[in-house]
């Protein structure tokens, strides 16, 4: 399980492909190598992956062929940065909202307005997800766990924004985003079971 306050971010520093199958190798902010060990699960924008080698600061992970498909982890360059958080523990705080690092798709930035102190962005929703979206409610974007501003419909389908404030902007990766990339989402797990378990009792009822 993961919180959604992002701990930093880390460089790919190296990439090896394979047939559906891909490796690559960040370089780790130091205090999060601290007890770092083999099978330990580190969230990369917010997917869950599993530690296969660590060699110091440069740490290891393995990329299946649903992660590079569902994902933006499959378009990462050598020199790229992800946001990263390790595995929360009993006991820490849960300073955002509970996520599992199964993201469910995959929102295009359409708009950026900029604030004195803050910053708004607009995001498309992936069809099917907009069920489980409503103003107030929590989100995954990238690994961070954020509040849903707006709802609205724009020209290409319904689209939500979040504000950033400047720790935000200053500890992640979305103060690099501009309209036309892509982000990764997770819906807040307790939304998406309330809606799915309203939608089978009144499908039950015909």
């Amino acid at each position: 399980m993961f919180t959604g306050i992002v701990q930093g971010t880390a460089e790919v520093v190296e990439i090896k492909e394979a047939e559906a199958f891909r490796s690559h190798l960040v370089r780790m902010p130091r205090h999060l190598c601290e007890g770092l060990e083999l099978g330990a699960s580190v969230a990369h924008n917010g997917v869950c992956l599993t530690v296969t080698d660590i060699d110091g600061d440069l740490v290891s992970f393995d990329l299946m062929r649903e992660t590079l498909r569902v994902t933006n982890l499959g378009g990462l360059s050598v020199g790229d940065r992800v946001n990263v958080e390790r595995a929360a523990r009993f006991g820490d705080e849960i300073g955002g909202h509970a996520m599992s690092g199964h993201v469910m798709g995959q929102a295009e930035l359409v708009e950026l307005d900029e604030a004195p102190n803050n910053r708004r962005l607009w995001f498309l929703l992936p069809q099917g997800l907009e069920r489980f979206v409503f103003a107030k409610g929590y989100i995954g974007v990238d690994g961070i766990s954020l509040t849903i501003g707006e709802l609205r419909n724009d020209t290409r389908g319904p689209a939500f924004c979040v504000d950033l404030i400047p720790e935000t902007l200053a500890r992640t990766t979305l103060a690099d985003r501009r309209p036309g990339d892509r982000v990764n989402l997770e819906i807040d797990p307790q939304t998406q079971a309330i809606v799915e378990t309203v939608e089978r009792v009144m499908a039950a009822r015909g």
